[in-house]
């Protein structure tokens, strides 16, 4: 079939990460691995579509492309495939940057021209915290995404201790138990401390924090 969805953010870089990346070496380099993990994505994806097998379809930002990692696919998407689901051609629609409005206008979209998946799981929110007009959307966002995703669905919480992210976390607890859907808790304690777990740019998990994040949402998977 023919797949022509881009994993490459094309709204340019903004003012404040511009400003940290002189401060914080390590934002820049982190930041330079967005291309080639798009597009790494993109041939991964190519060949599972040619392929055979359940089918996996993730949905996100800059967490699901596994930014942050060794390598693309050492995020917790390509971790927790090989622990869990080896069996599965995994396509990741995620997109670095990528806010619910992103995941609403382009990547349902797509995920809703495939063929049917067995799997479906989202992780998005963050991004739309960093600004008081996306943090003003974001539950609304939120609750329309939930009701588009299949039924089987696995979605992750937000873990940021903000009263907006406690809000969002309200409606995934909510509409996951009327429509079906698998919640993953990130407020986990595996997943609360990050020392040790973080990339060079002090925000993105390093291999061992998309470990730790693999190993909360498999568990919530159903056997």
């Amino acid at each position: 079939m023919e797949f022509s969805y881009s994993n490459v953010n094309e709204r340019p870089r903004g003012p404040l990460l511009t400003a940290a990346g002189l401060v914080v070496r390590g934002i820049p380099r982190v930041q330079a691995q967005a291309l080639p993990y798009a597009e790494a994505w993109r041939r991964d994806n190519l060949a599972a579509l040619a392929g055979t097998g359940p089918l996996w379809v993730a949905l996100g930002d800059s967490l699901t492309q596994g930014i942050g990692a060794p390598a693309h696919d050492r995020g917790w998407v390509g971790q927790l495939r090989a622990r869990r689901r080896p069996d599965h051609r995994v396509v990741n629609l995620a997109v670095s940057g990528a806010r619910t409005a992103d995941v609403l206008e382009r990547q349902l979209p797509v995920l809703e021209s495939l063929p049917r998946p067995d799997l479906v799981t989202l992780m998005i929110g963050s991004n739309d915290l960093m600004r008081p007009r996306y943090r003003r959307e974001l539950v609304g966002h939120v609750d329309a995404l939930l009701h588009r995703l299949p039924v089987g669905a696995l979605v992750t919480t937000l873990p940021n201790p903000s009263r907006v992210a406690a809000e969002v976390n309200r409606v995934i607890a909510r509409v996951a138990a009327e429509r079906g859907l698998v919640v993953a808790e990130l407020r986990d304690p595996r997943t609360s401390s990050w020392r040790g777990r973080l990339a060079a740019d002090h925000f993105h998990p390093n291999e061992a924090g998309y470990a730790a994040l693999a190993e909360v949402i498999g568990d919530a998977l159903p056997d």
